[in-house]
């Protein structure tokens, strides 16, 4: 048994007993009331799930296990990987093990190839990429496991296989897609003396003299790890898990659910907006330039792309850390010019307006200018990282989910006749 795996073992067995025991105490007690706005309004804001890997507080952002991002910044995904299901961070020796076993993982069936080679030439990237974890499904040791009459107290262990499995191969997958969807070229075989997010460049074939953009991807991929668990994606993965439907269903369930425009696509329409801007001002434009459009751009009921965030009400600490990567790193470049000077005027117009909560920039206002910089131009690709990212978060939670027996997702739902009789309408 791995390092990992002992460690999940006696934590699980702990933690599901507190969680027994807490409920025994305190399972009347009452956590959240629901308005009818909220009902209406896609449950925002209402206390009913439970996620233990990360909490996304209004005035701080993202916490994983307890730590907030800004102290996990110079993390490599693998050990975030550690931390969101163990609470704690790697030792070396940990750490280097965890990768050993990662890389004896991430050889991808060749029908997985041949599948993605099939599909229509301009399908989209996130097609393929969720189609690709889908299909692997008949490799998975729940499935097995399930139909061979597993007891309920083991259901975690075979997800834990499937998510080492799926997390191992989707550097493969993900940079495959990228060279087949764009016509890079011929499929580039894994570095196995690297690391996750440094293989994952190596094989989507983009230079990388110095190593920038390696860190940059690092950087991306724990950034967007996980968000607690009431965002789509996340969601979405939990509930069809919850029915006991192995992690390449439930992943694939969830990543779909990301592709959406109000989900994983932000970030490119933000850079979208970045490029249309420097186009119309012939460049970056300045600061005062930038004051006037963005006024202009809001009376005509328009809204700047990347401000703004459903839960925070604070600048994004994921758009700090991308910040500070761009001002070490590519300062010069007049697209990252351009993002910085959005960040330090779009907030004091936003201001003015009295019914934004959230004036400050979210995550997607920086991270596409950054993957624009170092080549990575196509835009619809740019969920499928957010999907490899994301897969980390969305897994982990699947396994603590089986570890603590949590029962399959059932909320009450009624017609609006019934609600209109409940309130007396």
């Amino acid at each position: 048994m791995s390092i990992l795996k002992e460690k999940l073992a006696k934590k699980f067995a702990e933690e599901k007993a507190d969680i027994a025991a807490f409920l025994k105490a305190h399972g009347d007690k009452e956590v959240s009331k629901v308005t009818l706005a909220q009902a209406y309004g896609g449950l925002r804001g209402v206390k009913g799930l439970v996620c233990d890997t990360s909490e996304v507080p209004p005035d701080k952002g993202l916490i994983i296990r307890g730590i907030e991002l800004k102290y996990l910044t110079e993390k490599i995904p693998e050990e975030i990987l550690w931390l969101l299901l163990t609470g704690e961070l790697p030792n070396e020796a940990e750490l280097e093990e965890l990768q050993a076993d990662l890389k004896a993982r991430e050889n991808v069936p060749a029908y997985v190839w041949a599948v993605l080679d099939a599909m229509p030439a301009d399908s989209h990237p996130m097609a393929m990429f969720n189609t690709a974890v889908l299909v692997m499904q008949k490799e998975s040791k729940f499935a097995k496991r399930y139909a061979e009459g597993m007891p309920k107290p083991e259901y975690w262990d075979p997800t834990y296989e499937d998510m080492m499995d799926i997390i191992a191969k989707l550097p493969a997958i993900g940079a495959y897609v990228y060279r087949k969807r764009f016509g890079k070229g011929p499929r580039i075989e894994s570095d196995k003396s690297m690391d996750w997010a440094g293989n994952y460049v190596h094989m989507l074939g983009l230079p990388d003299p110095n190593g920038e953009f390696s860190k940059l991807m690092r950087l991306y991929l724990t950034l967007h790890c996980d968000h607690e668990g009431g965002n789509v994606s996340a969601y979405t993965a939990s509930t069809v898990s919850s029915a006991l439907s192995d992690l390449y269903y439930a992943l694939s369930a969830g990543l779909n659910g990301l592709a959406g425009p109000l989900h994983g696509l932000a970030n490119q329409e933000c850079l979208g907006w970045i490029l249309e801007t420097m186009k119309k001002f012939n460049g970056a434009p300045t600061e005062e330039e930038l004051y006037k459009f963005a006024e202009e751009t809001l009376a005509s009921g328009k809204v700047v792309p990347g401000y703004g965030h459903a839960v925070l009400r604070i600048t994004d600490p994921r758009f700090d850390a991308f910040l500070a990567f761009g001002k070490k790193y590519c300062s010069a470049d007049p697209v990252f010019q351009t993002v910085e000077r959005v960040f330090n005027v779009v907030p004091k117009v936003l201001s003015q307006v009295q019914k934004i909560k959230d004036p400050w920039p979210n995550v997607d206002a920086g991270s596409g200018g950054l993957l624009y910089h170092y080549g990575l131009t196509e835009f619809s690709y740019y969920t499928v990282l957010f999907s490899i990212s994301r897969a980390l978060g969305i897994c982990a939670q699947g396994v603590v989910a089986r570890a603590m027996g949590y029962p399959i997702t059932r909320p009450k739902s009624l017609p609006t006749a019934a609600y209109k009789k409940l309130v007396g309408a």
